[in-house]
């Protein structure tokens, strides 16, 4: 299916400076990394200042002598992704690229989230909360009760699918949960459905405008895991994705409204499973998408006719002018 392509009149302020924030201590530092370095290198064709700024201790100091004019965040997981940074610039009146502190603290929620999106109709894949104070015996007996055998294990507040486990008998979801307290005290434990692997991207212009449709295809016998997200060769990406027409569009609807319910800011990207027989099932919203070189969202842009260079810079100035 072809999308309407998309011209941003981008009338850049050269003299602003950008810091693109990066790094950190989460378990997603080092992609970080990767985003932050790409987004200035990109930033720098526009701008004549761009620094790059690793997230630490420090990050408060750095930022009040920089005295940036926008902060583009490029990170990942906690707390760069949860709200925790974002509240920081906010009491630094900084501004920035991204969804503010609410939206971005109830996306990074697997659980939070996902209870947003059915209170509003949004279709989610049957799931169960476990919180780590019970015991994993109990848990994973009422598991299979609930959900069955076949399940997806994952930490509460985590990105790139770290720690996430497929299951399929009560040992292995025993081990999952174990896995997944690693990384928190909540995990998310859904049933498990199988189908295509999409994307929707969401970038404001004058309200939520959908991207190309993405579809993630990986070898045989493998998932979209960290390794196959972020290793060059192991995924393809299909834009627009072969999906009929009316699919298609109701994955691009149901990404606008998870995008305008969470009160998302700017862009975000909506990551399905399409099962071969039924309605697309929303799997999460990422506020703050990856910007390597294998990354989906810039990806969709360039399918909708912008430029990784032109997007950056795009929404360099819609923080400005906030």
């Amino acid at each position: 299916m072809a999308d309407t392509q998309i011209h941003l009149d981008v009338r850049a302020h050269r003299d602003t400076v950008v810091a693109v924030v990066c790094g950190g201590s989460s378990t997603e530092a080092a992609v970080s990394r990767s985003t932050g370095a790409e987004v200035a290198t990109s930033l720098q064709k526009t701008y004549r200042r761009v620094e790059v700024v690793e997230l630490n201790a420090a990050i408060d100091t750095v930022l009040r002598r920089l005295k940036p004019g926008v902060v583009f965040p490029a990170l990942h997981g906690s707390p760069g992704e949860d709200g925790t940074f974002q509240g920081l610039l906010e009491m630094l009146h900084v501004p920035y690229v991204g969804s503010g502190v609410a939206a971005s603290a109830t996306a990074m929620n697997k659980i939070l989230a996902k209870q947003l999106f059915r209170s509003v109709g949004i279709p989610v894949a049957p799931d169960i909360g476990i919180h780590s104070s019970e015991s994993i015996a109990s848990a994973a007996e009422r598991i299979i009760e609930q959900l069955g055998t076949r399940v997806v294990v994952k930490p509460a507040k985590q990105g790139s699918a770290i720690g996430v486990t497929f299951a399929n008998s009560l040992a292995s979801i025993k081990k999952a949960l174990a896995k997944a307290f690693t990384y928190g005290e909540w995990a998310l434990v859904e049933r498990e459905i199988m189908g295509r692997e999409i994307t929707a991207g969401v970038l404001e212009i004058n309200g939520s405008v959908s991207l190309p449709v993405l579809e993630i295809t990986v070898p045989k016998g493998s998932w979209y895991d960290y390794k196959h997200r972020y290793t060059p060769g192991l995924s393809t990406h299909m834009v627009p994705a072969a999906l009929p027409p009316d699919h298609y569009q109701k994955v691009q609807a149901i990404a606008r409204r998870a995008h305008e319910v969470l009160g998302c800011r700017d862009l975000s990207r909506a990551d399905f499973v399409f099962p071969d027989h039924g309605e697309p099932v929303l799997l999460e919203v990422n506020t703050l998408p990856g910007m390597t070189s294998t990354s989906l969202y810039p990806d969709e842009a360039r399918a909708a006719g912008i430029p990784f260079e032109t997007l950056v810079a795009y929404l360099v100035e819609r923080a400005r002018a906030r």
